[in-house]
């Protein structure tokens, strides 16, 4: 496993300030029917298909909402996630802002950037990027890893139910099936662990990229609710170290 594969995503969070990250960041879940013939409704066929298409995506927006009981990105327990979007660039670069609520009430966001091996983020209180401190863990090329992250992730799919042909944004196959607890935690960066989940995912008819995903987790014997979206796959992404120039 690669020792980027970190398991956690902010072991220690100390600061406590309201400045918006100075990061252009656009959301971008339009819409998106490519065309092309359905392929036929058979999930494990599907779940096939989806592991491979997935498995050589190039480019990617996500967006992750999160509702329920909160979820800790901290060892104090003072900063909840509340959501996060990014964009991902194949081979290893993506970047991401995440919304938090720090001490209870004080909203604010922290923008990260990985490229390679290296991950900034940015500081609370002053909004510039600097090198992850050795004491931090958030890296945002985990929340989407097609080699590492959705192929394995979907290889390793069990209890896989095909439902129905829905309007999501688009005509969409849905799906139902059970992720094991180790293929989660490496796609949520370690925000979920150690459980089996239960997943909704709905597919591209056509290209079998998955476009939306819902599960549910517990935490402490409390229900946290989560929507994943992945829109504009193989649009133009350009993700540069966000230091240069700052100097």
């Amino acid at each position: 496993m690669s020792p980027r594969r970190r398991t956690g995503v902010l072991r220690s969070f100390t600061y406590a300030a309201s400045a918006v990250v100075g990061m252009l960041l656009v959301a971008g879940c339009g819409g998106e029917d490519l065309g092309g013939p359905k392929l036929p409704t058979d999930a494990d066929a599907l779940v096939v298909a989806s592991a491979e298409s997935m498995g050589s995506v190039e480019t990617v927006r996500f967006r992750l909402d999160r509702t329920g009981a909160p979820v800790w990105v901290d060892a104090a327990r003072s900063t909840a996630l509340d959501g996060l979007e990014g964009r991902f660039a194949a081979p290893r670069s993506a970047e991401a802002i995440l919304d938090v609520t720090v001490t209870g009430d004080l909203r604010t966001k922290i923008g990260a950037v990985a490229i390679d091996d290296e991950v900034w983020m940015s500081n609370p209180v002053t909004g510039v990027f600097e090198t992850l401190p050795p004491s931090y863990d958030i890296d945002p090329s985990l929340f989407f890893d097609p080699e590492d992250g959705w192929r394995p992730l979907l290889e390793s799919l069990t209890e896989v139910v095909y439902v129905a042909e829905e309007e999501r944004d688009g005509t969409r196959y849905h799906l139902t099936a059970t992720a094991p607890a180790a293929e989660m935690q490496t796609i949520t960066a370690g925000l979920v662990r150690g459980q089996d989940v239960d997943l909704d995912l709905w597919l591209h008819p056509a290209t079998a990229q998955v476009t939306d995903v819902e599960f549910a987790t517990e935490f402490d014997g409390a229900t946290t609710d989560w929507v994943l979206s992945l829109r504009e796959y193989g649009e133009p992404v350009t993700i540069t170290d966000p230091t240069l120039g700052s100097e």
